[in-house]
């Protein structure tokens, strides 16, 4: 084979590489185009631009985040073997005239998958970043798949006061669910510029509340307050952290409730407990954890540790069970919870995908997922930077 003919051959792929690449992207922007959302512009960008934690065109950390870039690129190599699950997973199917009936304690949550959970607290129903999409991306042909199908479909959930967004991450704030509530009768809360996101898919502006943290706001008589976390944004390459994270409070007249949202551990966690709790149940990020990102999420042994610090009675653990996210195991978070907090002497609630618990009546803890290999939080320590 002579060069001239090598030459031609390599052209030849070189060419075809570009066209299935140029391909691909238009493909991806075509399709994924509505769902990477907006920029504020105008009055919401100003206002975001006011923030004491607007930095250089974008929001930060007090504690910025740790990244070990080659353990993060590398990390699949020694990836779980039961990332997902080998089979079906049995999720409680959710009757939804029983979800209508308020709790007998004042204080229900009924987990429906990852972070996703409708919290009944003293006559007030609260939706936490709600995703009812098959995929946590942009696309409808590639991304993390949903395990299991929703446990209610979105009309049969009874009328919600509060739908309230951690931040704009595809895997919290989900378009396909967005844009079939937009005409809800409710409020949606959401911190510092994700509400651009919502105005675009068709929210009415005068239903969107946007928060800093440590702002609150009233829902008829429960009181929201935005709490800080230790995560970051972006829905695309260009927009990384141009919208704001956060947990949350939600404090009504008998009950408190905390949501953590996506977050590292962080000093600020203690401030929480001190100036909004004791709270009778903290629901906290477990899963989709690395030591490669160890400020991004808290992991399961820190996720005991804030539960504490925010001054929690009862826990469930959150962010696991629905997408595969990273390398561990997808029953890891839970067990490497439980060893915890039997060590720290914290009482855990598991409900399964669906059931809905009373943490002040809670049962005897149900162990629903299989028994597979993990690695102990001694083997694979996630510690966070910057807890000095």
């Amino acid at each position: 084979m002579t060069r001239r003919t090598i030459f031609r051959w390599l052209r030849r792929i070189g060419l075809a590489m570009f066209m299935f690449l140029t391909i691909f992207v238009t493909a991806a922007l075509v399709d994924g185009w509505a769902a990477f959302g907006t920029g504020a512009q105008g009055p919401r960008l100003a206002h975001m631009e006011a923030s004491p934690h607007w930095s250089d065109g974008v929001f930060v950390n007090p504690q910025p985040l740790w990244n070990d870039l080659w353990g993060g690129l590398t990390g699949f190599a020694s990836a779980s073997a039961y990332s997902s699950p080998s089979a079906p997973l049995e999720v409680t199917s959710i009757d939804p005239l029983a979800l209508a009936l308020p709790p007998e304690s004042g204080l229900r949550v009924t987990w429906l998958g990852h972070s996703t959970l409708l919290v009944d607290i003293d006559g007030y129903r609260v939706l936490t970043d709600p995703v009812w999409g098959p995929r946590a991306s942009p696309l409808s042909w590639l991304g993390p798949a949903r395990w299991y199908m929703p446990p209610i479909a979105l009309t049969d959930l009874p009328p919600i006061d509060a739908v309230v967004l951690s931040h704009d991450h595809y895997d919290h704030l989900d378009y396909p669910t967005i844009v079939a509530m937009k005409d809800w009768d409710t409020t949606f809360v959401v911190p510092l510029g994700v509400g651009a996101h919502l105005a675009y898919w068709g929210v009415p502006e005068h239903r969107i509340t946007e928060l800093d943290w440590w702002d609150r706001t009233l829902v008829d008589g429960l009181e929201i307050v935005c709490t800080p976390a230790r995560h970051a944004s972006g829905r695309t390459l260009i927009d990384k952290d141009r919208t704001l994270w956060a947990g949350y409070a939600f404090v009504g007249p008998q009950h408190r409730a905390y949501f953590s949202g996506d977050t590292g551990l962080f000093p600020a966690l203690s401030e929480i407990g001190a100036q909004l709790g004791p709270f009778d149940l903290t629901m906290i990020e477990a899963g989709a954890y690395n030591s490669a990102w160890p400020d991004w999420h808290l992991g399961p042994e820190q996720a005991v540790r804030a539960h504490q610090l925010v001054r929690g009675r009862v826990m469930l653990p959150i962010h696991w069970g629905l997408f595969d996210l990273a390398y561990h195991g997808w029953t890891e978070p839970i067990e490497r919870v439980l060893a915890a907090a039997e060590t720290a002497g914290v009482e855990v609630i598991t409900p399964r995908p669906g059931q809905s618990t009373e943490p002040s009546v809670a049962g005897e803890l149900e162990r629903w997922w299989p028994d597979i290999p993990w690695k102990s939080g001694a083997r694979d320590p996630i510690v966070a930077t910057r807890m000095e």
